[in-house]
């Protein structure tokens, strides 16, 4: 499949009843696109772009909420030899201002030609004016209307720019990833083919996912083009608003293969009524996939034994790893086998050690294996100077292979950074036992405390349990005092129970970590900052604290 592209592909899918998507509108209502209806669609919305004056190469900017519009669009841009840009909507800003800058700064990175958006959002992406963007601003649902003009097909290869993801800022500015048709093959091929998911004829996949998000997009839109999987998608803010609707829909078209954060199991385990539950049948689900944030085996279990007299089967699970820069996954647990749990000693951890526990471990840390790299793609722990660690020692990830991205956008130096002799550095920490990959965290969120490290996420963990703190809204990070770090915490929690809620994470840190927090702040719910995507953003939590403008309880 090396000469493949996302258009060729397109044009050898299986016609026939069944085969394409099947999109549910906000009000549940179900609109399918059979693959003919879809290819055609995408070459007519092409010939339009053509008209327009979008020539290979270009960039278009999307920022459309509605999932039906944005894939035929996408795919319009890519059959014109376009570079589709996926562009967070509104929703995932609680400032408005604040979406408007990283707007504008993706769109200007991009030099977009044009920007499509919805009659519902256009009011908001106008404003991109204010930075000095220019690019025509366009209604995806009105701009393709009536007869279409000529269209003249280019030459697209597997070295051409398929699309820019943008990273969703968790650390920094967001970047433009820079994805190819041969990226996206290559990946594709990686987790859905015999290494990976091992499609069949029977499969269909079903995703609340977002879809400018990588693994929606590909793993739900893209990558199942390419491999001719029927997929039903959901609005992620009906999702969000009744989760047991995600279940509903896999019960109802008995769909193999779905995917989704941890939050999402713990959302759903938690809000699913007994009422929900009669005549919910999950025995066709295959794949109940994990990743895109630090995967809890708690979380996972429970998941499991609610939803067992549904016909749930745990081996279902599948726990991965991966990122934008290696276009979408890394590792994959082999499937059909139940997930791998380590526990370690916490006390080892601090000196990256990953020590198995005994009877006599005092502190245990529970991770989830995310498995194992993939045919003709390379996964390593390093120290430092780049040089492989043995079993059980704690050390970034680097992988390299036909998935990893040329690099960043118009951006050499981050590139230069990211990407070195090949490979692609992760700024991910893990170790490997067995065949498993096991992720701890992120270098830059390390916290070290008297030359011992601690991974935020294990005192996040231990945090979000604490009544009254709302669970996944728990930040911790580490700030300077006097030439050393110091532990600061930052909970959502009421300000009615903002005193004691104060008290019980300091005890609880105290007792399970050996550290006394600097600080515990206990903010209002819904103001600690989130990437777009929901993951935290611990240096911008670090810097509104530093900087005096963390919005706290008293």
């Amino acid at each position: 499949m090396s000469d493949l592209t996302l258009v060729s592909a397109m044009a050898r899918l299986r016609r026939g009843e069944g085969r394409g998507f099947t999109f549910m509108g906000r009000d549940r209502q179900e609109r399918y696109f059979g693959y003919d209806e879809l290819e055609a669609e995408a070459h007519r919305r092409a010939a339009f772009l053509q008209a327009r004056g979008v020539k290979k190469g270009d960039r278009i900017g999307l920022v459309i909420p509605e999932p039906h519009e944005f894939v035929l669009t996408f795919l319009a841009a890519t059959v014109a030899g376009a570079v589709p840009v996926p562009i967070y909507p509104r929703a995932s800003f609680k400032n408005v201002d604040g979406y408007v800058d990283v707007l504008a700064h993706i769109l200007g990175t991009a030099g977009a030609k044009l920007v499509f958006c919805m009659e519902g959002n256009r009011e908001v992406v106008e404003r991109v004016r204010e930075h000095g963007i220019e690019a025509p601003i366009l209604d995806a649902a009105t701009a393709f209307e009536g007869s279409a003009p000529p269209f003249a097909t280019p030459t697209i290869g597997s070295d051409d720019l398929c699309f820019l993801q943008f990273t969703s800022g968790s650390t920094s500015k967001p970047k433009g990833v820079m994805v190819t048709h041969g990226n996206l093959v290559a990946n594709a091929g990686a987790f859905l083919g015999p290494h990976g998911l091992n499609r069949s004829d029977e499969d269909k996949g079903v995703s609340w996912l977002p879809l400018f998000h990588d693994m929606g997009l590909i793993g739900f839109v893209l990558g199942t083009l390419i491999y001719d999987i029927p997929v039903v998608l959901l609005p992620t803010e009906l999702f969000a608003r009744s989760p047991a609707l995600w279940l509903e829909t896999i019960s109802k078209h008995r769909g193999t293969i779905t995917y989704a954060p941890n939050f999402a199991y713990q959302l759903v385990t938690k809000r699913m009524k007994e009422r929900h539950m009669a005549g919910l049948d999950l025995s066709s689900l295959r794949v109940a996939g994990s990743g895109a944030e630090p995967i809890h085996a708690a979380t996972l279990k429970a998941f499991a034994d609610k939803f067992a007299p549904a016909g749930f089967d745990p081996k279902a699970f599948l726990p991965s790893y991966g990122m934008a820069e290696a276009t979408l996954a890394i590792t994959f647990h082999p499937r059909g086998q139940e997930m791998v749990v380590d526990r370690v000693d916490a006390e080892a951890m601090k000196d990256g050690v990953a020590k198995p526990a005994d009877d006599d471990t005092q502190t245990v840390l529970e991770i989830v294996g995310c498995g194992r790299g993939f045919p003709e793609h390379e996964v390593r722990v390093v120290d430092e100077a780049g040089e492989p660690l043995p079993e059980r020692r704690v050390g970034q990830v680097v992988t390299r292979g036909p998935s990893v991205t040329k690099g960043y956008f118009e951006n050499e130096a981050a590139t230069a950074e990211g990407y070195r002799d090949g490979w692609l550095q992760t700024g991910d920490l893990g170790y490997f036992a067995g065949e498993q990959l096991f992720i701890c965290g992120r270098i830059k969120d390390l916290i070290i405390i008297r030359g011992a490290n601690h991974y935020p996420q294990d005192i996040e963990w231990a945090v979000q349990d604490v009544e009254g703190v709302r669970r996944g809204n728990v930040f911790a990070f580490s700030v300077m005092k006097d030439g050393a770090e110091e532990l600061v915490l930052a909970a959502e929690g009421n300000r009615a129970d903002a005193a004691r809620i104060r008290e019980d994470i300091t005890r609880l840190v105290q007792q399970e970590f050996g550290l006394t927090p600097a600080h515990v702040a206990v903010c209002p719910v819904g103001t600690l900052p989130k990437t777009s995507s929901g993951k935290a953003q611990r240096r911008k939590t670090r810097q509104l604290f530093e900087a005096g403008e963390l919005n706290e309880h008293e």
